[in-house]
């Protein structure tokens, strides 16, 4: 087997820290770059023994010089309380990324995958969503940041591919939950499962009817890697999520039963632009990666449960 240099923006977080990981385990040879914004050391620490494996500081915003056979450009904090921190910031990151990455790729003739989102599709008006939907996203409201930007990678990234013919695949991520999650990110899973380990009142934003898809990170990193090495004409964009939809009261009361937690549910008003569904159609993805979820919600719950104790 060819060993493979690959570059791996945003390393450090949740998803890249995982991808790092599966990248070497197959043999490859890893790069991961992190501005550790919202990656942490502790992530990676693990892998600094590899000697095959390389950890450098930097922000994509800036232009970055490297000799790569793939780039998975993963760099751009990905929850709520992140990215509205510093809004300006997290648009740089998805816009200035892409093009960084993207005419890195083009110079040394890598081929380059990018990190999407489910949240291209804004609060959705058909359900469930599949790659052809086009989204009803608010271009100036709270969350904006993270979703246009986004938006703009993706038009960068089909763009660089009709104009410079780079090779270039874009995935479409559905919330994906894990070891490894930041606990103080105000995603769902982990905002539950930490406030359950606590033993403080569970917050459930809205009525609790509002419903996510849930995919463990394991079936994600795999999906993403089998992007990477599909055919060469497949560009994506394709969605990659668990098509099992869960309304948040369902995971709140999964998740107290798990942990065998006393806290009480709590509700609180619902935050602007919040989407009131999200569910993958993952045909494409079935049919071009032969790829769907294996891990159902309450083994991959038991898992990030154990990690969230752990680090307590």
């Amino acid at each position: 087997m060819i060993k493979k240099k690959i570059l791996v923006t945003g390393g450090a977080g949740f998803l890249g820290s995982h991808l790092c990981e599966r990248l070497l385990k197959e043999g490859n040879e890893v790069v991961c770059l992190d501005n550790f914004f919202t990656g942490q050391k502790s992530n990676v620490v693990h892998l600094l023994s590899n000697p095959y494996f390389e950890l450098i500081r930097h922000d994509v915003t800036m232009p970055f010089f490297i000799e790569v056979d793939e780039i998975y450009n993963l760099a751009c904090p990905a929850s709520p309380i992140h990215y509205q921190y510093n809004p300006i910031k997290t648009v740089k990151t998805s816009v200035m990324g892409a093009i960084n990455m993207l005419g890195l790729a083009k110079r040394i003739k890598a081929k380059v995958l990018q990190a999407s989102t489910s949240e291209v599709y804004g609060d959705p008006e058909i359900h469930p969503q599949t790659e052809a939907y086009w989204g009803h996203v608010n271009p100036i409201g709270p969350r904006s940041c993270y979703d246009e930007g986004k938006r703009v990678a993706e038009t960068l990234f089909v763009n660089y591919h009709k104009q410079n013919d780079i090779r270039i695949k874009i995935i479409r991520i559905f919330n994906t939950y894990g070891p490894r999650m930041h606990p103080n990110d105000g995603r769902v899973v982990s905002n539950f499962i930490v406030q359950a380990l606590k033993g403080e009142d569970i917050t459930i934003y809205g009525t609790g009817s509002q419903t996510r898809s849930f995919c463990y990170v394991d079936d994600l990193i795999d999906g993403m890697i089998r992007l990477m090495n599909s055919r060469e004409d497949f560009t994506g964009p394709v969605n990659v999520g668990n098509p099992g939809e869960f309304t948040m009261l369902e995971l709140a009361e999964l998740v107290l039963k798990l942990t065998q937690s006393k806290s009480k549910i709590v509700y609180m008003p619902l935050p602007a632009d919040d989407p009131t569904q999200r569910q993958p159609n993952i045909d494409l993805a079935r049919k071009e990666l032969g790829w769907e979820p294996t891990i159902p919600l309450v083994e991959g719950l038991k898992k990030t449960i154990h990690y969230f104790r752990s680090i307590e």
